[in-house]
């Protein structure tokens, strides 16, 4: 979940009545390969991809179920995965162009 979607959500949830466990998170559905794809695209680099098939074996995506927080806040996350790992990205290469140039 983008930074902004987390600290209006957060404020959402502290600014409430509510006392019960909610989860905030985004409610895509991604898989670390499909992770891998977006930021590879984003970045327009190919990455090698080496695969541990001997390693313990975890869920198979993530994502937020966010069916509570939407019915008792009304409110869910308004940017995609997507849009914020790329706002991060430029963000991070700004600052690394920032720090090659001191």
């Amino acid at each position: 979940m983008y930074i902004d979607d987390c600290l209006k959500g957060t404020l959402a949830i502290l600014e409430s009545e509510l006392r019960e466990p909610l989860n905030l998170g985004s409610n895509e559905l991604v898989t670390i390969n499909q992770l891998v794809d977006i930021v590879e695209d984003i970045a327009g680099v190919r990455l090698k991809r080496l695969y541990k098939l001997d390693a313990p074996r975890g869920v198979n995506g993530r994502n937020s179920d966010n069916t509570r927080i939407k019915q008792f806040l009304n409110w869910e996350p308004s940017i995609r995965l997507r849009d914020g790992l790329a706002k991060t990205y430029e963000w991070i290469e700004r600052e690394m162009l920032v720090a090659v140039r001191r």
